[in-house]
């Protein structure tokens, strides 16, 4: 007697029973592309891309220096070099920040700039803010502050009982923490606890008889739905605060540097947090409908989340101290914005706090107490030594410098401007809901074919000009534009963490590009049409 896993019985004595540890817990919990088992046409594809790379970037910046454009000869020889970095970006022939570097050494080389000039931009406060925000989140994970967060939140009571409870349990931790530290961090740190509970549930459906004996336990539609819902909930987190993700302080700060208008820490998370939450009932749903679990209700998984609990103990020092430190930099970026609604934008305490609580400054504050709060002070121990913060994502770094870079340059050589202008004049968009469309869902676009820092890095400082040369407040299309090259849900290329899910081998490509294609769209609309509202109500483009 068989059927498929839809309630009825298996039984038959005869079928291998499958290992289901050895399936879903036997490999690595964390797989990049190039260490997977790809399928002959998917290796021929990812050859061909990145192969590609080395003839295509040389003869797109030849093409662009040749034509003869109607722009100065500094405009055209940066719009030569960011077109062969743009390809070096969508083919991944070296690593993504190293096609930055190459390419900001190009600029220096052809004459846009002096040197001096071009690197400026290393020297911005967010660099800084990345630092500090890197270290303190390493700290978070060296000492599983963020882990024994996602393990309280999966003990609450009746979570472990339910599969969509779960599902949903494994959304809010993702986004809460990823709202705080690398999504792709989250992801791969979160990954091991969502395999674990995974064979759980496919042992439980083994056990019961509602699946073959030899059944694959990595293609159940419950371990897709999870594993998705890992991935996109990082993305939709991140939206959160500036520091949630990496196109969020590159946007911000070009934002900033194009208008002169500073967007604080709480404004965008009064912008950010709507969209974020209708994004995330809109991702339960959908990711439900595509990928509906085969079982509601489950056991053991309550069991398996007291086990990892209680391996866990108490809270130790370095805990604490992480916490502290943590709490008290979140806490100094909020004070000049709190400050500001309490006692007035006008007033002298408010002005004090904004101009010395700079977010960079703040972050480093924060992260140099890590090593400064001892674990073990007979052994003059900290929290942490230098050779964890040597961990942190130093090219996610250089990446935003460059982008950061590439940014100042198409503003002060003008090239953003002409090229705002001439898509103006082509495309005609003159309305700002026009022009925020056309910035969310380009950016949208790219992302899902390059790194999503790059996205921003491209995508804003055309849409900048664009606006401008359309009479519209740029400060919407440039933020729409900055969140949208967060989305990317449909392709494993999209962002890291849908590659980690997709190196785990549980999530079909197919099933990614049905859940994603569908998010996209609803999302893309969704942030088009909540931004300019929720933006407007903090004082953002008002």
């Amino acid at each position: 007697m068989s059927t498929e896993a839809d309630g009825t019985t298996f039984s038959d004595d005869r079928a291998p029973r499958t290992d289901v540890n050895k399936a879903l817990m036997g490999g690595a919990t964390y797989r990049s592309l190039s260490e997977q088992k790809l399928s002959p046409q998917e290796e021929r594809f990812e050859k061909a891309r990145r192969t590609s790379g080395y003839v295509l970037a040389p003869l797109a910046a030849v093409a662009v220096w040749c034509v003869p454009l109607d722009i100065e000869a500094h405009q055209q020889s940066l719009a030569a070099v960011l077109a062969a970095v743009i390809v070096l970006w969508f083919c991944e022939t070296v690593p993504i920040p190293v096609g930055g570097l190459i390419g900001v050494s190009a600029i220096v080389l052809v004459g846009v700039a002096p040197a001096s000039d071009v690197l400026a931009p290393f020297g911005s406060p967010t660099i800084f803010t990345f630092v500090g925000a890197f270290i303190l989140a390493q700290a978070m994970l060296k000492h599983g502050v963020a882990q024994r967060l996602a393990y309280f939140v999966l003990a609450l009571p009746g979570v472990g009982k339910s599969t969509v409870r779960i599902i949903v349990a494994f959304g809010v931790i993702t986004a809460l923490l990823s709202a705080l530290i690398s999504n792709t961090a989250t992801v791969a740190m979160l990954l091991p606890t969502a395999l674990g509970i995974l064979a759980v549930i496919a042992r439980m459906m083994q056990e019961k008889g509602l699946v073959k004996p030899d059944f694959d336990p990595t293609r159940l539609r419950v371990g897709t739905a999870l594993m998705l819902m890992l991935a996109y909930g990082a993305g939709v987190g991140g939206l959160l605060t500036p520091v949630g993700a990496p196109p969020n302080l590159i946007g911000r700060g070009l934002i900033e540097e194009a208008t002169g208008e500073r967007i604080t820490f709480a404004q965008w998370i009064g912008a950010a947090a709507p969209v974020s939450l209708v994004l995330f009932g809109v991702l339960l749903l959908v990711l439900l409908l595509v990928n509906k679990p085969e079982v509601r209700r489950i056991e053991g998984v309550e069991g398996y989340i007291a086990e990892r609990r209680a391996e866990q103990g108490s809270i130790s020092r370095a805990e604490w101290n992480t916490i502290i430190a943590f709490a008290l930099t979140v806490t100094l970026w909020l004070l000049p914005s709190v400050a500001g609604v309490v006692v007035g934008m006008d007033s002298s305490t408010y002005e004090f706090l904004d101009d010395r609580l700079n977010e960079g400054v703040v972050a480093v504050v924060g992260a140099s107490l890590l090593f400064i709060l001892p674990t073990n002070w007979s052994k003059r121990q900290s929290t942490l030594n230098w050779s964890d913060a040597s961990k942190i994502d130093w090219g996610t770094i250089i990446l935003f410098g460059t982008g950061m870079i590439f940014g100042s340059l198409l503003s002060s050589t003008g090239l953003a401007e002409t090229i705002g202008e001439n898509l103006f004049g082509t495309l005609g968009v003159g309305t700002p809901f026009a022009i925020t469309l056309l910035a969310a869902f380009l950016a949208l676009m790219i992302s899902e074919t390059t790194s999503n820092t790059a996205s921003a890095a491209v995508v804003v400082p055309i849409v900048l000009p664009l606006a401008a040369a359309a009479g519209v407040d740029p400060m919407i299309p440039a933020m729409a534009a900055t969140l949208g090259a967060s989305f990317g849900f449909m392709l494993p290329v999209a962002t890291p963490q849908n590659a980690i899910v997709y190196g785990s081998g549980i999530v079909p490509i197919t099933q990614m590009i049905k859940t994603g294609i569908g998010l996209n769209v609803v999302g893309g609309l969704i942030l088009v049409l909540m931004l300019p509202v929720t933006a407007g109500l903090v004082g953002i483009g008002a």
